[in-house]
Formats: structure tokens, C-alpha cells, sequence
């Protein structure tokens, strides 16, 4: 596949980085700082003149304007990370790069692409001889300057050759890179898929614990940050608690009012949330914080639905009277626990859904580990869920671990009292309300699913089950009512 029209020159770069915006620049940067020699090529050449001229201090960088220089500066087998934005972009620089390589060359998609877009992308690549990476990467653009989780998937072969670079630009926690070979074909983006799901069932729940705070203590936000910040000296401690806390204690320069009272109260998104949400419907796995997480940041976009229900909807809610603000706060953060792990359990199990699914074979134990630095999820509590699969591998369900039986259990009464309040105050409190009801609806010991099941038998005759028998069977309804088995 080697083009004759490729120049020679010299190939002296380790790995290649197409795609220079913020993410690109700081991966490259990042491998140039930890001894790689990187080869660079953007779209708009200015974007690569700029990076060598206010980065070239970092490393050796071998800039190209061209892309078949660009691929002839790169050693054998050729390492070429994509960071190009998702669908068609991607495919367009893949084909654009398929004639200048050669069998054994790798390429990488470091962007935020579907996993099934992946799949498709690594089989076709496969025909060719070509080796095929998706690789999540997590941490924003501090995390790929200074050390980000990065989830690859795609053959095993790949990793031989292309593991040892990103481990070491990776962010490493006791020692250990934040970076694993998570699968093959889609393993890797699927991963990053959900990460990024539990990211949005975080933050979500976070805001609602603001949100609570606020109204129930009447606290100026300042105040409030002071609290997220003795939160991260806890188990609560994580990126997520130490921005939070950041942005509450930030004054806007140009008002002098609080930063948070000047921000419009509707969340943006890119669309990992729905497609986490989209897949779990089609693997039939509740993740019910993650979804409502989702509904959430569109129904703060919502505006003319949210403009007529301020104009015509009563509240009908009993006014804040919290007597011990201590206990109120403990609750409150007890609610932010115990919905967190909700939320991760729930990741985990989608997780081992796909896995199975697809033949993935994916280590969730190593993804926890992964997941404790550099990436936006990173918390304290991480450590306990690898803890968790490394005692049980097999783990059915990341609740039933002992610590977090425990754990949940303690905070329970205050979770209950969190969820009742907002409801009696009218705060809207989707993701804590959802993952209780979630954490009720495993441990019940009989569910209104008999009584569905009894419906769709009747309307449609798609039959039960017995709980004193075995077999599958149908009432005739419009008949005798006598029982038949199906």
C-alpha cells in the first residue's frame, strides 16, 4: 500500500499525531516530553508551525505539511494517533492515510468514537493488513499534557508495539499506568463510553447535592464550596468534589457576583451520555442514574417547556426547615455516596454485559484501576471497586461486595431522608431518587412484575411463569379462564 509517490526521508519519529487542536497538541507534547520523537501533521499547516514554535522546547517534533512525508518520517511499524473529531472526519483521514501504509502499520483513534463505528473501521482496516486501535482517552486537555487513562482496544498484537508508548505518557497511580489493553475491536471506546456515562450520573448527582445544600441551608455558594472541599478530604475525594468546590468559590471579575449565579442553568453534551443510555436499552441493563443524568441536561435545555411551566405550574411544597444544618450536610453527602456507587455499579454491570456480548473479555478490575488517575472519574473510591474484583473477578453485582453492602447500608436512613425532603420541598432530584429506587428494586423481595406479567398475558397472551412449578404457561382470559401451558 506504500505510495511511490511517497518522498524519502528520514524515519526517525516513534509515534505520529494527526489532528493538532488542544487534545492532539498536549498528547504530542506529552509524548515529546517523555523521550518520543513525534511526528506532526495537521490539515491547516499554520496549526503545526505554531506547535513547534511555542512548544519545540518539549521534545523532537518532525512536523510535516505533507501527509506522505508525514508518513515517511515514521519508523516501521508505523504508530499514528488520530485526534480528529468523531464520524465522518475520522473515516475521511483514515482513507486519506490507507495508501501510504503498509501491512503491520498501526493506527490509532484516540477521538470520542462510537464503538460501533470502531468495529467497522478495525475490520476493514484488518483486510488491508493494517492494525487497528480504538483507544478511550480521559482527562480533558490538562490530562493528556500531563498524564491521562487511556483505554485501547483493537487486536492484541497492537499493544505489543504501541502499549509502551502510551503507558508511559499515561497518568500512573502506586506505580501502575493508568493503561490497559481493554479488549478487542470496539473493547476500548465502549469502555470510554461508559466512563463517560458515570461521568454524566456524577456530575448530575454532585449538582442535585448542590442544589439541596443552597436551598436547604439558604448558604451563599462560597460557603458551599468550603463544604465540597472538606468533602474531598473524605471518602468523597475526587476530581469531580475538587472542581466543585473550585467553581463555588469563584468570584465572577466582571460582576463581583458569585461565577455560579452568572452561568445559564443549561448543561451541554456531546452525546456519550445517550449513546451509554441507547446501548444499555438494547443490552435490556438498568441504568437508571445514567439515564436520568442524561434527561436531565435535556431537560435544562428544554426552554420553552421549562418558560410555561414557571408561568402556569404550582409547586405545592413545604418550605426548608432544617433545624441541625450538621446533620442536614451529613446527610446529604451520605445521599452523594451512596447514589455514586449506584452509579458505578450500574456502569460496571453494562460493562460486563457488552463484554459477554461481544466476546470481549474485559477485566473490570483493571478498568477501576485505570480509572483512578488521570481521568475525569477519578476518586479515592476507586480503590475499594478494584479491591472489589480483585477479591471476586466474577462479581455479580459491585453492591453485593461486602464494603459496599456496608457502606450503602450505613448511609441509608440518611439517603431515604435526603430523597423524601427534596420531594417535600419540591427540589428536583432525579438522579439520587432514581438510584434509591434502583437499590430497592434489587433487594425487594417480590416486585410488581407479577402483575405485569399477568397484564401482558391477558392483553396479549405472551404467557408467565410459576413460582410453584416449572414451565411457561397462559391463562385463556376471554375463555373459561382455565390455565394452559404455553
Amino acid at each position: 500500500m506504500s505510495s511511490p509517490e511517497t518522498p524519502a526521508a528520514p524515519a526517525t519519529a516513534d509515534i505520529g499525531v494527526v489532528g493538532l487542536a488542544v487534545m492532539g497538541s498536549n498528547l504530542a507534547r506529552n509524548f515529546a516530553r517523555h523521550g518520543h520523537t513525534v511526528a506532526l501533521f495537521n490539515r491547516t499547516a499554520t496549526r503545526t508551525r505554531e506547535l513547534v514554535a511555542e512548544h519545540g522546547g518539549d521534545g523532537d517534533f518532525v512536523p510535516s505539511e505533507d501527509l506522505a512525508a508525514f508518513v515517511a518520517s515514521l519508523k516501521r511499524p508505523r504508530r499514528i494517533l488520530l485526534m480528529v473529531k468523531a464520524g465522518d472526519a475520522t473515516d475521511a483521514t483514515i482513507e486519506s492515510l490507507i495508501p501510504h501504509l503498509e501491512p503491520g502499520d498501526i493506527v490509532v483513534d484516540g477521538g470520542n468514537s462510537f464503538f460501533r463505528d470502531t468495529i467497522r473501521r478495525e475490520a476493514a482496516l484488518k483486510e488491508k493488513g493494517l492494525l487497528f486501535v480504538g483507544a478511550g482517552i480521559s482527562g480533558g486537555e490538562e490530562g493528556a499534557l500531563n498524564g491521562p487513562a487511556i483505554m485501547p482496544g483493537g487486536p492484541a498484537e497492537s499493544y505489543a508495539s504501541l502499549g509502551p508508548l502510551l503507558e508511559s505518557i499515561a497518568a500512573h497511580v502506586d506505580g501502575v499506568p493508568c493503561c490497559v489493553h481493554v479488549g478487542p475491536d470496539g473493547a476500548g471506546h465502549f469502555v470510554k463510553m461508559v466512563h463517560n456515562g458515570i461521568e454524566y450520573a456524577d456530575m448530575q448527582l454532585i449538582g442535585e447535592a448542590y442544589d439541596l445544600l443552597r436551598q436547604g441551608l439558604d448558604a451563599s455558594p462560597a460557603e458551599l464550596g468550603d463544604i465540597f472541599a472538606d468533602w474531598d478530604t473524605g471518602d468523597l475525594e475526587s476530581f469531580l468534589i475538587e472542581i466543585t468546590a473550585e467553581v463555588l468559590h469563584h468570584t465572577d471579575a466582571a460582576t463581583g457576583k458569585p461565577f455560579i449565579d452568572v452561568v445559564v442553568d443549561q448543561a451541554g453534551q456531546k452525546g456519550t451520555g445517550r449513546w451509554t443510555v441507547q446501548n444499555a436499552l438494547d443490552l435490556g441493563v438498568p441504568v437508571t442514574g445514567i439515564a436520568e443524568a442524561t434527561f436531565a441536561r435535556a431537560l435544562s435545555s428544554s426552554l420553552p417547556q421549562r418558560e410555561a411551566a414557571r408561568k402556569l405550574l404550582p409547586d405545592d411544597a413545604e418550605p426548608f426547615a432544617i433545624e441541625d444544618h450538621k446533620q442536614f450536610i451529613e446527610d446529604v453527602r451520605s445521599a452523594l455516596y451512596a447514589s455514586k456507587v449506584v452509579a458505578y455499579s450500574q456502569g460496571f454491570d453494562q460493562i460486563a454485559a457488552a463484554s459477554a456480548e461481544y466476546g470481549w473479555n474485559i477485566d473490570r478490575g483493571a478498568m477501576a484501576r485505570i480509572w483512578r488517575g488521570g481521568c475525569i472519574i477519578r476518586a479515592r473510591f476507586l480503590n475499594r471497586i478494584t479491591e472489589a474484583y480483585e477479591r471476586d473477578s466474577d462479581l455479580p453485582l459491585l453492591l453485593a461486595d461486602p464494603y459496599f453492602t456496608e457502606a450503602v447500608a450505613n448511609g441509608l436512613a440518611a439517603w431515604r431522608r435526603v430523597v423524601a425532603q427534596a420531594a417535600r420541598s419540591g427540589v428536583p432530584a432525579p438522579a439520587f431518587a432514581s438510584s434509591l429506587a434502583y437499590y430497592d428494586g434489587l433487594r425487594a423481595q417480590r416486585s410488581s412484575a407479577a402483575l405485569i406479567q399477568g397484564q401482558r398475558d391477558l392483553f396479549g397472551a405472551h404467557t408467565y411463569a410459576r413460582v410453584d412449578k416449572p414451565g411457561t404457561f397462559h391463562t385463556l382470559w376471554s375463555g373459561d379462564r382455565t390455565e394452559v401451558e404455553a
